[in-house]
């Protein structure tokens, strides 16, 4: 008998083009330590290399894996694990990435916005990693998938962050202050 749950991933990593660790994050508790994490990455970086596939079992768990210029995505269920679930989040979660880093400032709520996928250079995601890790945190939370609509995690992880000016004065904090003060001069001064 299979015990249902809502954990459906197990690790998210996002590997150079060496092997190494870009992005990783585990939400099972089957590799605990950092040094049983590296040695599956490389493992499983060995054996997708080279293949052409997108979805392989390896070591009891299903990989699903895109691999871009220098850049290898993966993403790691259990062997009871539904691959179309599996693949859903995988294709949200690189599509959401994807137009983060393709799109950058210029985000707009296009209906256009994932029409085609851009490639993923190591460099970009380096970038802006903090834009993928919440990305990613955006898409899965403690192995349960959050969402699988590309566009919602994009609006919601590239939000304008509010100005200091609309913040009430009295809930401002003393550099926030400053900076308000500053700008109100500035801009008296300017008149």
């Amino acid at each position: 008998m299979v015990q249902l749950s809502l954990n459906s991933i197990d690790a998210v990593l996002i590997l150079d083009s060496t092997g190494n660790r870009v992005l990783a994050k585990y939400y099972g508790s089957d590799k605990t330590t950092l040094k049983e994490q590296k040695a599956f990455e490389k493992s499983l970086f060995e054996k997708t290399r080279l293949s052409q596939g997108e979805i392989i079992l390896y070591d009891n768990h299903v990989v699903l894996y895109r691999s871009n210029i220098d850049v290898y995505f993966y993403v790691v269920g259990s062997p009871d694990e539904n691959e179309l679930i599996l693949l859903s989040m995988f294709n949200t979660f690189y599509d959401a990435v994807s137009s983060l880093l393709r799109h950058g400032d210029m985000m707009t709520s296009s209906p256009f916005f994932l029409t085609c996928r851009y490639q993923v250079e190591k460099r970009t995601v380096m970038d802006n990693l903090d834009l993928v890790a919440l990305c990613l945190d955006e898409t899965v939370d403690r192995g349960i998938i959050l969402d699988t609509d590309a566009n919602a995690i994009v609006g919601r992880v590239s939000k304008p962050r509010l100005d200091v000016v609309d913040i009430p004065f009295t809930e401002q904090t003393l550099s926030q202050a400053y900076q308000t003060a500053r700008e109100r001069l500035t801009s008296q001064l300017l008149r």
